[in-house]
C-alpha cells in the first residue's frame, strides 16, 4: 500500500506513535488508509451539513474495513460573494482547493481518496487536486437543492432572486412581493436548484465516471442522498482492498482521461450546463494532460443535440425534476441512441463502462427530458465565439438565449462590474445596446468576476431580448440571455475588448460562431498604438500573486510559473 511508506518497519516507529495518538490500533497498521476530503463550511448553503455527511462516510469506511482520515479543503459561496470585491477570490479558491488536496493526500501518503464537494469552485478543485494525487478517487457530491416556490406556487430558485432586484428597481414588483422571494428561493440545504455550475459540474462528474449515478440529480437531506453517501464509500473501500496492481486500474487519470473529458463536455451540451464548465474543464483536461483545446467544444455542440432544459433556461424545471424524469444515465442513454455522442467503452469508478451504466436508464418523462427526436434545439447548449474581439474565443450558453441568435448593436463600455450595475440602474443601457464589461478578466479582476447580477438587471428590467452583453469575465450558472463571456485575450493583456469605444457596432452571430466589432484594422491599430491597460490597484497579497500567474479564460485561468 502507498501508506506502507509512513506506517511499516522499524524506522516507522515515531510515525506510528503520532498515529496512535489519533486512536489507531495494532490492527489498523494493515488497513488501507482512505482520506476523506470535505469541504464542509458553514456559511455556504450546499455545505454547511457535509460534517454529517463525512460521519456517514467514516462510519461506512470503517465498516468496510479501512481507515478514514478526514481533512477539509476551504470554499467560496459566490450568491453571497458576488456584486462586490469578495468574488475577486472565488476563482482563485479553486486553485487553493487543487493545492490543499495535493498538499494533504502526498505529504500523509494516503492510499485511496473519497471526495465531499458541492458547490461552485469547490469541485473542480477537488477534481484537479485529485489529478494531481492520482490514487482511485470516488467522488460524492452533498446534493442539489430542493426549488423554492412564491406563496402563489410558482416555482423559483436563486436566479429568481437575483432577477427580482431588477423588477424591483424596474416597478414591475412590490417591496412584500421581493421578500417574498428572498424568503422562499432557497428552502433547504444543497447545491442552488437549477442548472447552475455546482450542479453542472456534479452532473458532468457522473458523465466523466468519477462519481455514482445519481451525483448530479439525487436531492440533498434525503435518505436516497444518503444511500448514494455509504455506496460512495463503500465502493472506495472495494478498490482500495484489492491488491495494488487492480486498484491502479481506478487511479483517476485512467477514468478521467480524454474520453471522459469528451463525453462530459457533451452531455454538458445536451442539458445546457453553466458556462462556468467550460473554464473549469479545460483546467481539468490540463491537469489529466489529456488532448483536449477550447476549439473541440464547438465540434461537440455540432453533433449534439440540447434534450434538457433546466433553470435558468427553463424556470419551472429543476435538478429534482430531472432526477424524476430519470437523471444524467437517462439523458446519456438517450443520446447514445446516435451513437457517435457519447464514447461508451470508458471505465467508471463503479467498475462498469459507460454504455453497463446506463443500459438500462429511459427517459421517464419525455416533458422534462425530450427525445433526440424532439430536441430542444439540434445544437447543444454553448458555443465559442471567435472574431477580431477574441481571437482566442468567447464563451455563450446558447441554452439560455432568451433573444434574437443573431445581434448587432453599438457599444457601451464599462471598466469594471460595478460601474456597469450603476450604468444599468441609472439608464445608461437602451435597447440595441451591447453592454460591455471588461477588466474583470483573470488578470483584469483578478478573478474573474461573475456577472449575475448585471446580467439579472437585464433581464428584470424587461431587456433581455434588446440588450446584449459581452465581458472577460464570466457569469454564474444562473445568467440568461445573450451574455458572452471569457472573452479572450482580456483587456489586461491587450486584447480588443480593451479597445473598444462607446458606440463601436458589436455583431454577433451565435450559429456561425462569430463575436465581431465592425471597425477597420486601421482604427484598430490606431487605438493600439495609443494603448495601455488599466491596472487595479491591489492590498490583497494572495491576489497578487494570482495576477501574477494566471493564464486567460481560452487556458483555463489556470495558474502558471513565469
Amino acid at each position: 500500500m502507498r501508506s506502507d511508506i509512513v506506517k511499516k518497519g522499524h524506522n516507522r516507529a515515531p510515525h506510528r506513535s503520532l498515529l496512535r495518538a489519533t486512536g489507531l490500533k495494532d490492527e489498523d497498521f494493515n488497513k488501507p488508509f482512505i482520506g476523506v476530503a470535505n469541504s464542509f463550511i458553514e456559511i455556504i448553503p450546499g455545505h454547511f451539513f457535509l460534517d454529517r455527511v463525512s460521519d456517514i462516510i467514516k462510519d461506512e469506511i470503517r465498516k468496510a474495513g479501512c481507515v478514514p482520515f478526514e481533512f477539509n479543503t476551504i470554499g467560496v459561496d459566490d450568491g453571497i460573494a458576488m456584486g462586490h470585491d469578495g468574488m475577486l477570490f472565488s476563482l482563485p479558491s479553486r486553485e487553493i482547493i487543487a493545492n490543499s488536496i495535493e498538499t494533504v493526500m502526498n505529504a500523509h501518503k494516503l492510499d485511496a481518496m473519497i471526495a465531499i464537494p458541492n458547490c461552485d469552485k469547490i469541485v473542480p478543485g477537488m477534481i484537479m487536486g485529485a489529478l494531481r494525487v492520482n490514487v482511485p478517487t470516488v467522488f460524492v457530491s452533498g446534493g442539489p437543492m430542493a426549488k423554492g416556490y412564491k406563496q402563489d406556487g410558482t416555482p423559483i430558485d436563486l436566479a429568481t432572486a437575483f432577477e427580482a432586484v431588477g423588477q424591483f428597481e424596474a416597478g414591475e414588483i412590490t417591496e412584500a412581493e421581493l421578500t417574498d422571494i428572498e424568503c422562499n428561493a432557497c428552502p433547504s440545504g444543497g447545491s442552488c436548484a437549477g442548472m447552475f455550475t455546482a450542479n453542472s459540474m456534479n452532473t458532468l462528474m457522473e458523465a466523466m465516471g468519477i462519481a455514482l449515478p445519481g451525483n448530479g440529480t439525487i436531492l440533498a437531506l434525503t435518505k436516497e442522498r444518503e444511500e448514494l453517501y455509504r455506496k460512495a464509500a463503500r465502493r472506495i473501500c472495494e478498490i482500495a482492498l484489492m491488491g495494488q496492481e487492480e486498484s491502479s486500474l481506478y487511479n483517476v487519470r485512467n477514468i478521467l482521461n480524454e474520453n471522459a473529458v469528451r463525453n462530459a463536455f457533451a452531455v454538458d451540451m445536451a442539458m445546457g450546463g453553466s458556462s462556468n464548465t467550460v473554464l473549469h474543464m479545460l483546467a481539468i483536461a490540463k491537469e489529466a494532460e489529456v488532448n483536449f483545446n477550447l476549439e473541440d467544444i464547438n465540434t461537440i455542440s455540432k453533433r449534439v443535440s440540447h434534450i434538457a432544459k433546466i433553470s435558468p433556461s427553463l424556470t419551472t424545471v429543476h435538478m429534482q425534476d430531472i432526477d424524476r424524469a430519470g437523471g444524467v444515465s437517462a439523458v446519456m442513454h438517450e443520446m447514445s441512441k446516435r451513437g457517435e455522442d457519447i464514447l461508451l467503452d470508458n471505465l467508471t469508478v463503479t467498475g462498469e463502462s459507460i454504455k453497463e451504466r446506463i443500459a438500462n436508464a429511459e427517459i421517464k418523462d419525455t416533458n422534462i427530458i425530450h427525445t433526440i427526436d424532439n430536441p430542444y434545439s439540434k445544437v447543444g447548449g454553448l458555443a465559442i465565439l471567435y472574431g477580431n474581439l477574441a481571437e482566442q474565443g468567447a464563451v455563450i450558453k446558447t441554452a439560455g438565449i432568451t433573444g434574437e441568435r443573431i445581434f448587432t448593436g453599438t457599444a457601451v463600455c464599462f471598466n469594471s462590474q460595478d460601474e456597469s450595475i450603476k450604468g444599468i440602474i441609472n439608464g445608461k443601457v437602451k435597447a440595441g445596446n451591447v453592454v460591455v464589461i471588461r477588466y474583470e478578466g483573470p488578470k483584469g479582476g483578478p478573478g474573474m468576476q461573475e456577472m449575475l447580477s448585471p446580467t439579472s438587471l437585464i433581464m428584470g428590467m424587461g431587456l433581455g431580448d434588446s440588450v446584449a452583453l459581452i465581458t472577460d469575465g464570466r457569469f454564474s450558472g444562473a445568467t440568461r440571455g445573450a451574455s458572452i463571456g471569457h472573452v479572450s485575450p482580456e483587456a489586461a493583456e491587450g486584447g480588443m475588448i480593451g479597445l473598444l469605444e462607446d458606440g463601436d457596432e458589436i455583431h454577433i452571430d451565435v450559429d456561425k460562431y462569430i463575436l465581431q466589432v465592425n471597425i477597420s484594422d486601421e482604427e484598430i491599430a490606431k487605438r493600439r498604438a495609443n494603448f495601455k491597460p488599466i491596472v487595479k490597484p491591489l492590498e490583497s497579497k494572495w491576489l497578487k500573486q494570482y495576477r501574477a500567474l494566471v493564464t486567460n479564460a481560452s487556458n483555463g485561468a489556470v495558474l502558471e510559473a513565469p
